[in-house]
């Protein structure tokens, strides 16, 4: 594949030294550490060094120099993925290229609704710089204070407002990235209409650094609402919800920013291990909806749309009980129950088996109910928190050991789990991974799973843009 020796190696490192200064390279254990393990603190992974380019020439000069020597590239943005797609895996010489100092803003241009961004610019940021113009960045996760532009793009995240506003994706104009031989691909257009061919871009989105690393995009902004309304509603079961959905989209004039299921249970994780969470409601329910609309005219009275649609839920006893949100305040001590849900589950701590699931959206109440009757039949006892974006049909899906279950026992048993809790979505015409893509904890999936013909023209793609096989190997593709 290359010419790699140690002194090959060593020739490239130094190069890359040079072309980064001391601030844009770390070698010390101790520093590179976070770079190295993810999210969740597993897996450790080895690697030469961090490096930390500060412009996408210094990006270009760091791939250049990797790439002749054979030298891996694990690209990482905020890492706070969840398939293990951002930290070296290979048992090959690699080095982590974070994006954390590629933070600026390049251009922003309101009446156009367009925003160039560098891919280390963390998404809140995003948020705050297009609203003080008067615009929305649409895009809305639970992580968005640490999760960053590149990472985000190159998982296709969706996050909480998918329903009204789609995944990354439908956000994306145009990009530029640095390829495996460490040429600059330039697509950085602002235009929504450019039919000149192959769309070049998406290639890039949902890649996870497999074919080479975003360094900027161009992002299409939207009319900032200036109305919001929110509500917790207590609902029977997902049935009644996926009623609700449907009423509350067409009775609000598809206004819906956000739908989110949760089962009594994240409200107990939260409770229990989140300082500050308080129950809105005065009785506990089985599930809930946190519903949130939005408008950007002062002229759309939402909250008399909000009380019809909560109204007719109650008579049609789709909902038993809620709370509309009457300050911004309250607002966000509704949506931290929701955003708190993975940090609550990670402080909980027991052996579990996680899924990002989707569906269609039609299908999410038949989803939870036959995954978890044909799980508990094979396992019985299996506590169960399984939350998420009802309003697109994807799932954040938890079963965590019962407590008489061993070690053991538990062990052998969670494969089978995996395998149930996969193949039903898939039989409801649904997908293994939602938005947290593939990394190298899912490979295994989607070689079971995959379409045949997609795997062999994703395969064909890679070997036309990265065939010494050096950008994230090991993550995406079987």
């Amino acid at each position: 594949m290359n010419d790699q020796t140690p002194q090959s190696i060593d020739a490239a490192l130094a190069e890359i030294r040079a072309a980064l200064g001391p601030k844009g390279w770390l070698e010390d254990a101790n520093d590179t550490l976070k770079y190295r393990t993810d999210w969740r603190g597993a897996p450790e992974g080895e690697a030469l060094g961090v490096a930390r380019p500060a412009s996408t020439e210094e990006t270009a000069a760091v791939v250049r120099a990797a790439a002749k020597a054979g030298i891996c590239i694990v690209p990482q943005g905020g890492n706070t993925g969840l398939a293990i797609g951002s930290v070296p895996t290979e048992p090959r010489p690699t080095i982590v290229l974070s994006t954390d100092r590629l933070t600026a803003v390049r251009t922003l241009d309101p009446d156009n609704y367009a925003m160039v961004a560098e891919a280390g610019c963390i998404i809140q940021n995003m948020q705050a710089v297009a609203a003080e113009a008067g615009r929305l960045f649409p895009l809305s996760l639970a992580s968005e204070g640490s999760s960053t532009v590149g990472g985000t793009l190159s998982t296709n995240a969706g996050g909480n407002n998918t329903i009204k506003y789609g995944n990354t994706r439908e956000q994306i104009l145009g990009i530029e990235a640095v390829l495996a031989d460490g040429s600059v691909f330039d697509g950085l257009e602002t235009l929504r209409k450019n039919n000149t061919g192959y769309d070049m871009k998406q290639l890039f989105i949902g890649a996870e650094g497999t074919l080479g690393i975003v360094t900027a995009a161009a992002f299409r902004l939207m009319p900032l609402p200036r109305v919001r309304e929110t509500a917790m509603l207590a609902v029977p079961s997902p049935h009644e919800a996926q009623h609700l959905l449907t009423s509350a989209r067409e009775m609000s004039g598809d206004t819906v920013l956000a739908f989110e299921i949760m089962p009594r249970a994240s409200f107990d994780m939260a409770l229990k291990f989140i300082d500050g969470i308080v129950d809105p409601l005065a009785e506990p329910s089985p599930w809930y909806v946190l519903l949130e609309m939005g408008t950007s005219s002062p002229l759309d009275d939402l909250r008399a749309k909000l009380e019809a649609i909560f109204a007719e839920a109650m008579e049609k006893g789709w909902v038993t009980d809620g709370v509309i949100a009457e300050s911004e305040a309250q607002r966000r001590e509704l949506w931290r129950i929701r955003e708190e849900q993975a940090e609550a589950g990670k402080r909980e701590g027991t052996p579990r088996i996680a899924g990002d699931v989707s569906v269609p959206v039609s299908r999410v109440a038949d989803y939870l109910e036959q995954s978890q009757a044909t799980m508990n039949a094979y396992l019985p006892g299996l506590f169960f928190n399984c939350f998420g974006h009802m309003g697109d049909g994807n799932i954040h899906y938890t079963a965590r050991k019962p407590a008489s279950v061993s070690e053991a026992e538990w062990e052998e048993k969670k494969p089978g789990l995996t395998k149930r809790m996969y193949e039903t979505a898939l039989a409801l015409g649904g997908s293994i991974s939602a938005e947290h893509g593939i990394g190298s904890e899912k490979l295994p999936y989607l070689e079971k799973y995959g379409s045949p013909s997609k795997i062999a023209l994703m395969k064909s793609v890679k070997q036309a843009l990265d065939p010494k096989n050096i950008m994230n190997p090991g993550k995406v593709i079987p």
